[in-house]
C-alpha cells in the first residue's frame, strides 16, 4: 500500500512536469516559425521558393509567406498579424516605421516596372517614356487593367497617371478597369482581353500565359522599383517573434541572402538585383 501511494505521488509530480516540458517545446517550435507579409510579386515570381530553403538551411527557421498587395501587407503588420513586412512602396514603408509599427526599414533589392500590352500596340505607346505612353493611352481609350488593390504596383501606377496629367483614370476613360487582384491575375485578365497593364518585371518574366502581350514601355528611370524589409515593432505587438524575425532580416541583407537573390533567374534573366546597404 505505501508503495502504491508513492507511485501515485510520483505520477502526480510527473504530470505537471511533462506538461511544462511540452509547453517549452511548443514555444521553442513556435519561435522557429515566423510570418512574413509580402507582395504578390515576390511570391508569384518564384523568388521565395528559391530563397526560403536556403534560409531554413542556414537558420532552422520556417517562414509562412502571406502574399498580398503592399498596402494590405502593411496593414497586416499594423495589426500584428505578421512578424516581418517585405514590400515595395518606400513612402508607405517609411510612414509605417515613422508611425511606430515597424523597426528599421532596410533596402533589399530592386527591379523595375514595365508597361505591357498587345504586340500590335493599337494605342501607339511603345517607347521609354512612361508618362507620354499613359497620356496616349488615355486619349486612345484602349482597355487598361489596373490592379486596384493598394499594392506597391498600384501606387506606382497612380503616380505615373498623375504625372501624365490624369488624376483619376477610372473617371477619364471607359477602358480603365480595376480588378482588385494580384499581379498574376491582372496579367491573366490583360492577356485574355488584349488590354494594357503595368507590371513588375519579376512577375512578368515568370508569367506563362502571355498570349499576344509584350513589353511596350521600359527603361524610364521613373520605373525603378525598390523593395524594403522591416521587423514589426514588438512594442506595439508583444507576441511578435522579434529575434527570429530579425534573423530573417539580417540574412536577407547579408552577403549570403543577397547572393541568393542575384542567383535567382528565369530563362537566364535575373529578376531582382540586390542592393542592401551593409
Amino acid at each position: 500500500m505505501p508503495l502504491a501511494l508513492s507511485r501515485r505521488a510520483l505520477i502526480s509530480l510527473l504530470i505537471p512536469l511533462s506538461s511544462a516540458v511540452v509547453s517549452i517545446a511548443a514555444a521553442a517550435a513556435q519561435e522557429k516559425s515566423i510570418v512574413v507579409a509580402s507582395t504578390t510579386s515576390t511570391e508569384q515570381s518564384g523568388l521565395f521558393g528559391a530563397l526560403l530553403p536556403a534560409f531554413k538551411k542556414a537558420t532552422g527557421i520556417d517562414i509562412k509567406v502571406v502574399a498580398l498587395g503592399t498596402g494590405q501587407a502593411l496593414d497586416m503588420g499594423r495589426r500584428g498579424d505578421a512578424d516581418v513586412v517585405f514590400v515595395h512602396d518606400q513612402a508607405a514603408e517609411e510612414k509605417f516605421v515613422a508611425d511606430g509599427f515597424g523597426l528599421k526599414r532596410q533596402p533589399v533589392m530592386y527591379n523595375d516596372f514595365v508597361l505591357i500590352g498587345p504586340k500590335s500596340d493599337p494605342a501607339g505607346i511603345k517607347g521609354s517614356d512612361i508618362t507620354a505612353a499613359l497620356g496616349k493611352l488615355a486619349s486612345a481609350d484602349q482597355p487598361f487593367v489596373s490592379r486596384g488593390d493598394k499594392s506597391g504596383t498600384h501606387a506606382a501606377e497612380l503616380r505615373y497617371w498623375k504625372a501624365a496629367g490624369v488624376e483619376a483614370p477610372a473617371k477619364r476613360f471607359a477602358g480603365y478597369k480595376e480588378c482588385g487582384c494580384g499581379m498574376g491575375p491582372a496579367l491573366n485578365i490583360a492577356a485574355s482581353s488584349g488590354s494594357y497593364a503595368l507590371a513588375d518585371r519579376g512577375t512578368w518574366l515568370s508569367f506563362k500565359n502571355r498570349r499576344d502581350l509584350a513589353i511596350l514601355v521600359e527603361g524610364d528611370k521613373r520605373l525603378f522599383n525598390q523593395y524594403g524589409v522591416m521587423v514589426v515593432n514588438p512594442e506595439r505587438h508583444p507576441h511578435v517573434k522579434k529575434q527570429a524575425a530579425q534573423r530573417f532580416v539580417d540574412w536577407i541583407v547579408s552577403p549570403a541572402g543577397q547572393q541568393a537573390i542575384a542567383a535567382y533567374k528565369i530563362g537566364g534573366e535575373q529578376l531582382f538585383f540586390p542592393n542592401a546597404q551593409q
